[in-house]
C-alpha cells in the first residue's frame, strides 16, 4: 500500500468503506469526475487541506493517505481498522429477533444462500485472510440474523444454525485481533442460538468459543470448569454415539480445556485432558474438520505444543514441533499451520534462541499473513526477537517487523 499512488490509496479505502465514487464525491463536494481523475492518477492531490478532508471522509489516519507510518500503523491488506470493529459491534447490537416477536419480520435471505456464504467465511477464516473477513463480517452478521428473525418452524432450526455459526466465526477473529469483549460477546450469543438450534454439538463447539475469549481475557479458570463440564456432557459413551462429529466436538473441549489449564499452570490437569483428547483423535481415527473443528491426531500434537509454552516449557514444545509427521501437517489448512508456527516462534524465544523464534515467525507469515502481522501476540515475539537479536536483525525479520510496524 505504501508504495501505490496517492490516488490508488484513495480508492482502495473508499472501496473499503463500499463509498461509490458518486457518494464520495458529494461528501467532498466535487464531481465523480474529479474523484474518477484523482484515482487514476490523472488529476494531482497537492492540497494537503484536500487530503485532511479526504482523511476524514474515509475514516483513516492521514497518514496512512499519505504512504507513511501513522501512530499505529496497521497492514492495510490484512488487519482490521477501528471503522470495522465499530461495524461489527453494531451488528452485534442489533436484536433482529426481538424485533420480529412484536413486528413482522422483514423477507429473510435464502437459507441455501446464507450457508454458502457461511461456508465461505469459515474457509476464509481458516486460510487466515482475516481483513477479508473483518470486512464481510457485518453484512453477514445481518443477514443472519434477519434469517433467524424470519424463519419458522424446521428452517427456524436451521436458521439458528447458521446465525450460530456466524456468531462463532466472529468470536474466532475477533479473539485473534485483540477485541476480546467484543469476542466474548459473539460467543456468548453463539451458546445462546445454538440452544434454539436444538443441536448440543453446536452448543459444544459454542462453549470453545466462550472459554477462549474468557482465557483471553485473563479468565482461564472458569474457561476451565466450563470446558471440561460441557465435555462430560458430551462424552461419547452411554446413550451419547460415538459418531466423528461428537468426537470432534469433544476432543476439542479436552483440548481447550488443557489450553485454560495451562494458562493457570495446572500441568496435572493439562495431562489428564491431552490424555483424554488423546483417545478421541485415536477412535476418530485421522485429520478431520467436522464442525470446522480440524481436530485430530496431528491438532492433538499442536495443541500439545501451545499448552507446553504456555506452562514456560519451550523446549518441550519445540520438542514436540520436531515429531509431527511432515505430511500430516502440510495437510492441515493454513491458520493452523501459522498458529503453531507462532506458538513455536515462542517456544524457541523462551529456550533464547531468537534466530529460530524469527525463522519460525517469518514461515507462518509465508502461510498466512495475517495471524502474524495482525495477532498482538506475535507483535511482542518480534519485539521481543528484535531486542535479544545481537546486531542489526537479518533483512528477512526486519522487512516482516516493518510489515508489523514492530521496533525494538
Amino acid at each position: 500500500m505504501d508504495e501505490l499512488p496517492i490516488g490508488r490509496r484513495v480508492a482502495y479505502w473508499r472501496s473499503r468503506r463500499k463509498m461509490s465514487q458518486q457518494v464520495f464525491a458529494d461528501r467532498l463536494g466535487k464531481s465523480k469526475s474529479w474523484v474518477d481523475k484523482v484515482e487514476r492518477g490523472v488529476r494531482r492531490l497537492d492540497k494537503f487541506s484536500v487530503v485532511y478532508e479526504i482523511a476524514d471522509i474515509l475514516q483513516v489516519d492521514v497518514q496512512l493517505l499519505l504512504g507513511k507510518d501513522p501512530e499505529r500503523r496497521t497492514d492495510a491488506l490484512n488487519c482490521i481498522d477501528q471503522v470495522e470493529v465499530e461495524e461489527i459491534r453494531a451488528a452485534l447490537e442489533r436484536y433482529d429477533s426481538m424485533s420480529a416477536y412484536f413486528d413482522a419480520a422483514p423477507y429473510p435471505p435464502p437459507l441455501a444462500d446464507m450457508r454458502k456464504a457461511v461456508n465461505h467465511a469459515w474457509l476464509t477464516y481458516q486460510y487466515g485472510r482475516y481483513g477479508m473477513l473483518t470486512r464481510a463480517l457485518p453484512k453477514l452478521l445481518r443477514d443472519a440474523q434477519a434469517a433467524d428473525a424470519g424463519y419458522h418452524g424446521d428452517q427456524a432450526r436451521e436458521a439458528a444454525h447458521v446465525l450460530g455459526q456466524v456468531y462463532q466465526i466472529a468470536s474466532s477473529v475477533l479473539r485473534k485481533l485483540g477485541e476480546c469483549d467484543l469476542a466474548w460477546l459473539a460467543a456468548d450469543r453463539s451458546m445462546a442460538v445454538a440452544q434454539r438450534a436444538d443441536d448440543p454439538l453446536l452448543a459444544g463447539i459454542a462453549t470453545t468459543r466462550v472459554c477462549n475469549a474468557l482465557v483471553a481475557m485473563g479468565r482461564p479458570r472458569p474457561a476451565l470448569e466450563l470446558n471440561v463440564r460441557i465435555a462430560n456432557r458430551l462424552a461419547p459413551g452411554g446413550e451419547n454415539d460415538a459418531r466423528p462429529e461428537r468426537l470432534s466436538v469433544y476432543g476439542m473441549l479436552l483440548l481447550q480445556g488443557a489450553m485454560a489449564a495451562a494458562r493457570i499452570g495446572d500441568s496435572a490437569t493439562v495431562d489428564d485432558l491431552l490424555s483424554g483428547a488423546a483417545e478421541a483423535a485415536t477412535l476418530l481415527g485421522g485429520d478431520h474438520n467436522h464442525y470446522w473443528t480440524s481436530f485430530g491426531p496431528t491438532n492433538l500434537e499442536l495443541h500439545r505444543a501451545a499448552a507446553a509454552v504456555e506452562l514456560g516449557d519451550g523446549g518441550r514444545a519445540v520438542e514436540t514441533h520436531h515429531g509431527l509427521a511432515e505430511p500430516a501437517f502440510n495437510a492441515l489448512l493454513p491458520e493452523r499451520r501459522a498458529h503453531h508456527l507462532l506458538d513455536i516462534a515462542r517456544g524457541f524465544a523462551q529456550i533464547g534462541d531468537v534466530a529460530n523464534a524469527g525463522d519460525m515467525l517469518l514461515r507462518g507469515d509465508r502461510l498466512a499473513p495475517s495471524e502474524i502481522r495482525c495477532r498482538p501476540i506475535a507483535h511482542e515475539v518480534m519485539s521481543d526477537v528484535l531486542r535479544r537479536t545481537r546486531g542489526a536483525p537479518p533483512p528477512p525479520i526486519a522487512e516482516l517487523a516493518v510489515h508489523m510496524g514492530v521496533g525494538v
